[in-house]
Protein backbone atom coordinates (compact mmCIF):
# COMPACT_ATOMS: atom_id res chain seq x y z
CA UNK A 1 0.00 0.00 0.00
CA UNK A 2 2.87 2.36 0.74
CA UNK A 3 4.28 1.79 -2.75
CA UNK A 4 0.85 2.36 -4.30
CA UNK A 5 0.37 5.53 -2.24
CA UNK A 6 3.77 6.84 -3.34
CA UNK A 7 2.97 6.23 -7.00
CA UNK A 8 -0.43 7.87 -6.62
CA UNK A 9 1.12 10.80 -4.78
CA UNK A 10 3.78 11.19 -7.47
CA UNK A 11 1.17 11.18 -10.25
CA UNK A 12 -1.00 13.65 -8.35
CA UNK A 13 2.01 15.87 -7.66
CA UNK A 14 2.81 16.05 -11.39
CA UNK A 15 -0.84 16.87 -12.16
CA UNK A 16 -0.99 19.59 -9.50
CA UNK A 17 2.24 21.17 -10.70
CA UNK A 18 0.96 21.73 -14.23
CA UNK A 19 0.32 25.35 -15.28
CA UNK A 20 -3.26 26.51 -14.84
CA UNK A 21 -4.94 29.38 -16.70
CA UNK A 22 -5.43 32.30 -14.33
CA UNK A 23 -6.88 35.77 -14.48
CA UNK A 24 -4.94 38.53 -12.80
CA UNK A 25 -3.62 42.05 -13.09
CA UNK A 26 -0.31 41.57 -11.26
CA UNK A 27 2.69 42.26 -13.45
CA UNK A 28 5.60 39.79 -13.42
CA UNK A 29 8.66 40.99 -11.53
CA UNK A 30 11.71 41.63 -13.70
CA UNK A 31 14.53 39.25 -12.83
CA UNK A 32 17.24 41.90 -13.14
CA UNK A 33 15.48 44.00 -10.50
CA UNK A 34 15.12 40.99 -8.20
CA UNK A 35 18.80 40.17 -8.61
CA UNK A 36 19.83 43.72 -7.65
CA UNK A 37 17.55 43.81 -4.61
CA UNK A 38 17.79 40.38 -2.98
CA UNK A 39 20.00 39.79 0.05
CA UNK A 40 20.86 36.48 1.74
CA UNK A 41 18.18 35.58 4.27
CA UNK A 42 15.36 37.21 2.28
CA UNK A 43 12.14 35.29 1.71
CA UNK A 44 10.80 35.47 -1.84
CA UNK A 45 7.02 35.13 -2.13
CA UNK A 46 5.67 33.97 -5.48
CA UNK A 47 2.23 34.11 -7.10
CA UNK A 48 2.34 30.73 -8.82
CA UNK A 49 0.43 29.67 -11.91
CA UNK A 50 -0.06 25.94 -11.25
CA UNK A 51 -3.07 23.95 -10.06
CA UNK A 52 -1.59 23.56 -6.59
CA UNK A 53 -1.14 27.35 -6.46
CA UNK A 54 -4.90 27.74 -6.94
CA UNK A 55 -5.56 25.51 -3.92
CA UNK A 56 -3.05 27.28 -1.69
CA UNK A 57 -4.30 30.75 -2.64
CA UNK A 58 -7.89 29.67 -1.98
CA UNK A 59 -7.14 28.14 1.42
CA UNK A 60 -4.99 31.09 2.55
CA UNK A 61 -7.09 33.81 0.87
CA UNK A 62 -3.85 35.34 -0.39
CA UNK A 63 -2.01 36.32 -3.54
CA UNK A 64 1.02 34.23 -2.56
CA UNK A 65 1.18 30.49 -3.16
CA UNK A 66 4.89 29.74 -2.76
CA UNK A 67 7.90 30.86 -0.74
CA UNK A 68 11.64 30.36 -1.25
CA UNK A 69 14.65 31.28 0.88
CA UNK A 70 17.36 33.34 -0.82
CA UNK A 71 20.84 32.08 0.12
CA UNK A 72 23.01 34.04 -2.31
CA UNK A 73 26.09 32.10 -3.41
CA UNK A 74 26.21 29.92 -0.29
CA UNK A 75 25.66 26.76 -2.34
CA UNK A 76 28.24 27.58 -5.01
CA UNK A 77 27.53 27.32 -8.70
CA UNK A 78 25.16 24.87 -10.33
CA UNK A 79 26.29 21.98 -12.48
CA UNK A 80 25.79 24.06 -15.63
CA UNK A 81 28.35 26.56 -14.37
CA UNK A 82 26.27 29.42 -15.77
CA UNK A 83 24.54 30.86 -12.72
CA UNK A 84 24.44 30.10 -9.00
CA UNK A 85 21.65 28.10 -7.38
CA UNK A 86 20.63 30.87 -5.03
CA UNK A 87 17.33 29.67 -3.48
CA UNK A 88 16.26 26.81 -1.23
CA UNK A 89 12.66 25.76 -1.84
CA UNK A 90 10.36 22.78 -1.34
CA UNK A 91 9.02 21.52 -4.66
CA UNK A 92 5.95 19.30 -4.85
CA UNK A 93 7.76 16.77 -7.10
CA UNK A 94 11.48 17.06 -6.35
CA UNK A 95 11.28 17.88 -2.65
CA UNK A 96 13.66 20.35 -1.00
CA UNK A 97 16.03 21.58 -3.70
CA UNK A 98 18.29 24.39 -4.88
CA UNK A 99 17.03 26.55 -7.75
CA UNK A 100 18.24 29.53 -9.75
CA UNK A 101 16.55 32.91 -10.02
CA UNK A 102 15.32 32.00 -13.50
CA UNK A 103 12.89 29.55 -11.87
CA UNK A 104 10.62 32.53 -11.10
CA UNK A 105 10.81 34.21 -14.50
CA UNK A 106 7.45 35.62 -15.59
CA UNK A 107 5.88 35.42 -12.11
CA UNK A 108 4.72 38.13 -9.72
CA UNK A 109 7.10 38.15 -6.72
CA UNK A 110 7.65 40.01 -3.46
CA UNK A 111 10.67 40.15 -1.17
CA UNK A 112 10.19 39.91 2.60
CA UNK A 113 13.30 40.82 4.58
CA UNK A 114 13.91 39.97 8.26
CA UNK A 115 14.80 43.11 10.21
CA UNK A 116 17.76 43.28 12.58
CA UNK A 117 18.98 39.76 11.88
CA UNK A 118 22.62 39.26 12.94
CA UNK A 119 25.13 37.93 10.42
CA UNK A 120 25.68 34.83 12.55
CA UNK A 121 21.98 34.02 12.75
CA UNK A 122 21.54 34.71 9.03
CA UNK A 123 24.23 32.12 8.30
CA UNK A 124 22.56 29.62 10.65
CA UNK A 125 19.26 30.08 8.81
CA UNK A 126 20.95 29.47 5.46
CA UNK A 127 22.84 26.44 6.78
CA UNK A 128 19.61 25.01 8.19
CA UNK A 129 17.99 25.21 4.76
CA UNK A 130 21.02 23.75 2.96
CA UNK A 131 21.18 20.73 5.25
CA UNK A 132 17.61 19.84 4.28
CA UNK A 133 18.22 19.82 0.53
CA UNK A 134 17.15 16.44 -0.80
CA UNK A 135 14.33 15.84 1.68
CA UNK A 136 10.91 14.93 0.32
CA UNK A 137 7.71 16.94 -0.03
CA UNK A 138 4.96 15.88 2.35
CA UNK A 139 2.81 13.68 0.08
CA UNK A 140 -0.09 13.72 2.52
CA UNK A 141 -0.33 17.45 1.91
CA UNK A 142 -0.55 16.71 -1.82
CA UNK A 143 -3.72 14.67 -1.25
CA UNK A 144 -5.08 17.29 1.14
CA UNK A 145 -4.57 20.10 -1.38
CA UNK A 146 -6.09 18.09 -4.23
CA UNK A 147 -9.32 17.66 -2.28
CA UNK A 148 -9.90 21.41 -2.43
CA UNK A 149 -9.68 21.52 -6.21
CA UNK A 150 -12.22 18.83 -7.16
CA UNK A 151 -14.31 20.91 -6.78
CA UNK A 152 -13.32 23.89 -4.63
CA UNK A 153 -15.43 23.42 -1.47
CA UNK A 154 -17.15 26.10 0.64
CA UNK A 155 -14.73 25.81 3.58
CA UNK A 156 -15.19 28.32 6.43
CA UNK A 157 -12.28 30.76 6.51
CA UNK A 158 -11.37 29.98 10.14
CA UNK A 159 -10.61 26.35 9.18
CA UNK A 160 -8.54 26.99 6.06
CA UNK A 161 -5.17 27.46 7.73
CA UNK A 162 -5.53 24.19 9.64
CA UNK A 163 -6.24 22.36 6.39
CA UNK A 164 -2.73 23.07 5.21
CA UNK A 165 -1.33 21.31 8.29
CA UNK A 166 -3.04 17.98 7.65
CA UNK A 167 0.13 16.32 6.36
CA UNK A 168 2.32 13.77 8.09
CA UNK A 169 3.88 16.29 10.46
CA UNK A 170 7.22 14.62 9.71
CA UNK A 171 9.90 17.38 9.74
CA UNK A 172 11.83 15.54 7.01
CA UNK A 173 8.93 15.96 4.55
CA UNK A 174 8.56 19.71 4.29
CA UNK A 175 6.22 22.00 2.36
CA UNK A 176 7.53 25.40 1.22
CA UNK A 177 6.38 27.67 4.04
CA UNK A 178 6.96 25.00 6.70
CA UNK A 179 10.57 24.64 5.63
CA UNK A 180 11.24 28.39 5.81
CA UNK A 181 9.42 28.72 9.13
CA UNK A 182 11.68 26.03 10.58
CA UNK A 183 14.74 27.88 9.27
CA UNK A 184 13.81 31.07 11.13
CA UNK A 185 12.59 29.26 14.22
CA UNK A 186 16.01 27.60 14.47
CA UNK A 187 17.39 30.99 15.61
CA UNK A 188 14.16 32.02 17.39
CA UNK A 189 13.36 34.76 14.89
CA UNK A 190 9.60 35.49 15.02
CA UNK A 191 7.27 35.32 12.04
CA UNK A 192 3.76 35.45 13.51
CA UNK A 193 4.11 34.55 17.16
CA UNK A 194 1.10 34.27 19.47
CA UNK A 195 1.11 37.02 22.11
CA UNK A 196 -0.32 36.27 25.54
CA UNK A 197 -0.80 38.70 28.41
CA UNK A 198 -0.21 37.57 31.97
CA UNK A 199 0.00 39.15 35.40
CA UNK A 200 3.45 39.16 36.97
CA UNK A 201 4.19 38.20 40.54
CA UNK A 202 7.47 40.09 40.83
CA UNK A 203 7.86 41.77 44.21
CA UNK A 204 8.85 45.05 42.51
CA UNK A 205 5.81 45.04 40.22
CA UNK A 206 3.10 42.79 41.58
CA UNK A 207 0.04 42.81 39.34
CA UNK A 208 1.87 44.27 36.35
CA UNK A 209 0.96 42.97 32.87
CA UNK A 210 3.66 41.53 30.63
CA UNK A 211 3.61 40.16 27.09
CA UNK A 212 4.72 36.59 26.45
CA UNK A 213 5.38 35.45 22.87
CA UNK A 214 4.71 31.81 22.05
CA UNK A 215 6.05 30.11 18.94
CA UNK A 216 3.40 28.88 16.52
CA UNK A 217 3.92 25.34 15.23
CA UNK A 218 5.81 25.40 11.94
CA UNK A 219 3.14 23.34 10.14
CA UNK A 220 0.65 26.21 10.50
CA UNK A 221 2.64 28.77 8.53
CA UNK A 222 1.61 29.75 5.01
CA UNK A 223 3.41 31.98 2.45
CA UNK A 224 1.37 35.11 3.21
CA UNK A 225 2.52 35.07 6.86
CA UNK A 226 5.88 36.50 5.80
CA UNK A 227 4.02 39.32 4.01
CA UNK A 228 1.86 40.29 6.99
CA UNK A 229 4.48 39.64 9.67
CA UNK A 230 5.42 42.77 11.67
CA UNK A 231 9.00 41.46 11.81
CA UNK A 232 9.63 41.29 8.04
CA UNK A 233 10.03 44.34 5.83
CA UNK A 234 8.22 44.22 2.47
CA UNK A 235 10.66 45.09 -0.32
CA UNK A 236 9.36 45.97 -3.78
CA UNK A 237 12.17 45.75 -6.35
CA UNK A 238 10.61 48.32 -8.69
CA UNK A 239 10.66 50.98 -5.97
CA UNK A 240 14.09 49.99 -4.65
CA UNK A 241 15.71 50.51 -8.03
CA UNK A 242 14.81 54.13 -8.72
CA UNK A 243 11.14 54.24 -9.74
CA UNK A 244 10.15 57.48 -11.47
CA UNK A 245 6.53 57.77 -12.60
CA UNK A 246 7.51 60.56 -15.02
CA UNK A 247 9.47 58.08 -17.13
CA UNK A 248 6.51 55.77 -17.79
CA UNK A 249 5.72 55.40 -21.49
CA UNK A 250 1.91 55.57 -21.39
CA UNK A 251 -0.24 54.51 -24.34
CA UNK A 252 -2.26 57.43 -25.70
CA UNK A 253 -5.52 55.45 -25.97
CA UNK A 254 -6.99 52.36 -24.34
CA UNK A 255 -7.35 49.29 -26.57
CA UNK A 256 -10.80 49.13 -28.14
CA UNK A 257 -11.78 46.05 -26.12
CA UNK A 258 -11.01 47.84 -22.84
CA UNK A 259 -12.95 50.93 -23.96
CA UNK A 260 -15.99 48.80 -24.69
CA UNK A 261 -15.67 47.09 -21.30
CA UNK A 262 -15.44 50.43 -19.48
CA UNK A 263 -18.54 51.77 -21.18
CA UNK A 264 -20.62 48.62 -20.60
Amino acid sequence: MNSLARRAGSWLGHWLSQPHHRHGVSLPTRLELLEKTLRPGDVLLVEGDTRVSVAIKYLTQSTWSHAALYIGDAAGRSGSGRSPSCFVEADIIEGVRLVELSEFDGLHCRICRPVGLTDADRQRIIDYGLVRVGQQYDLRNVFDLARYLIPTPPVPQRWRRCMLSLGSGDPTRAICSTLIAQCFQSVRYPILARIELRTTDHKDCAGCIEEIMRIRHHSLFVPRDFDVSPFFQVIKPTLENGFDYRRINWAERLPEAEQNGASA
